[in-house]
């Protein structure tokens, strides 16, 4: 199958002429194979698949080896700039960003529920594999299973992540020092609002869309350039606040950051004020911070800076200095408080 064919895949027979068919459960394997031959292999095509074996044997050009794994719940399955299959993909292969590593293979699990449109499906299975593909993954192994009606809300996908490690810098909090600079690679907070417009009908006047996207190709020209990055870390559930508090934490430094330094769209920062969510907890899917060495700050701006996806990193503040573990950030006016993990769960299902 070519990229062009793959990129236009329609359906084949029986399936084609059914898009209003619903899986039921308990009606054996013979429909799951069909699934799997007619939708899954076609849209997700890998020799990895193609072998039909209960696992894949993948090949990797030395170095270590990172692995990660995810489960992907968000509600509703399509919102604006993104579903749960583009966003399964690009969360996997953020984490696996994180560690420094180029990432090669997915696996996916699909927990379907009784009922579901065909259609449906197939639009998550399409957008999968246009997702892996623009981020330069293959998905090689996989599983579905059918729940009862009620029991799965549509769809819920788990997803396992490989990646090589080619460099020899030891990317996590550990490394982090006092005097390395805190780059956000970009605007915060639209994932979470476009979810929760979607999800609740706000009807806000602008269109806010998630930034769901692939972050390796600018991380890893970082990695390329020689940027001593000392720690990375996406800025997913909990948001920058909650990124920030677990590396201080975890290494037990003190980190200074500057509100008026953060990039906040001001239809999503509207949004938050009726709302009444903070920008920094908000929940992001393509947005990273990466604590660097002091004389490497212009060099990882210049460099994220030059992807679309990191346009607009800025530097937002620095490690202060071996502490108790502490965030603090210095308001609009000047005024200087502790920053706190959210209290309770502001948006669930965002993920």
């Amino acid at each position: 199958m070519t990229e062009a064919e793959k990129g236009s895949f329609q359906c084949p027979l029986p399936l084609r002429h059914h898009s209003s068919i619903v899986l039921a459960h308990g009606g054996g394997g013979r429909l799951m194979h069909h699934l799997i031959d007619l939708l899954f292999r076609p849209l997700l095509s890998d020799p990895g698949l193609d072998r039909r074996h209960d696992a894949a044997a993948l090949e990797a050009t030395g170095g270590r080896m990172a692995f990660t794994t995810d489960s992907y719940v968000v509600h509703p399955l399509f919102f604006p700039g993104g579903d749960i299959g583009s966003l399964a993909v690009h969360g996997t292969v953020n984490d696996l960003a994180m560690a420094g590593a180029l990432p090669l293979y997915l696996s996916c699990a699909f927990i379907l529920e009784e009922g579901l449109p065909l259609e449906t499906l197939t639009r998550v299975v399409e957008s999968m594999a246009r997702a892996a593909r623009a981020s330069g993954v293959a998905i090689v192994t996989g599983d579905t299973k059918v729940v009862d009606r009620g029991k799965g809300d549509g769809i819920f996908i788990n997803t396992a992540g490989i990646g090589v490690i080619k460099h020899g810098l030891e990317i996590d909090p550990r490394g982090v020092r006092p005097g390395d600079v805190c780059v956000l690679s970009g605007d915060v907070g639209r994932h979470g609002v476009a979810i929760l417009n979607a999800r609740e009908e706000l009807s806000l006047e602008s269109a806010i869309e998630s930034d769901s996207a692939p972050v390796a190709e600018p991380v890893l020209s970082l990695i390329d350039a020689g940027v001593e990055v000392r720690c990375l870390r996406d800025l997913t559930r909990g948001g920058l606040a909650a990124a920030l508090i677990e590396i201080a934490e975890t290494r037990r430094i003190d980190i200074e950051i500057r509100e008026r330094a953060i990039p906040v769209r001001e239809d999503v920062r509207g949004a938050c004020e009726i709302l009444g969510l903070d920008p920094v907890h908000i929940a992001n899917e393509g947005r990273f911070i990466a604590f660097v060495a002091p004389g490497d700050e212009a060099k990882t701006l210049d460099l994220l800076r030059r992807h679309p996806i990191s346009a607009g990193a800025v530097p937002i503040g620095r490690v202060a200095r071996e502490g108790t573990g502490l965030v603090s950030i210095e308001s609009r006016i000047g005024v200087r408080r502790i920053l706190d993990m959210p209290v309770g769960e502001q948006l669930p299902r965002i993920c």
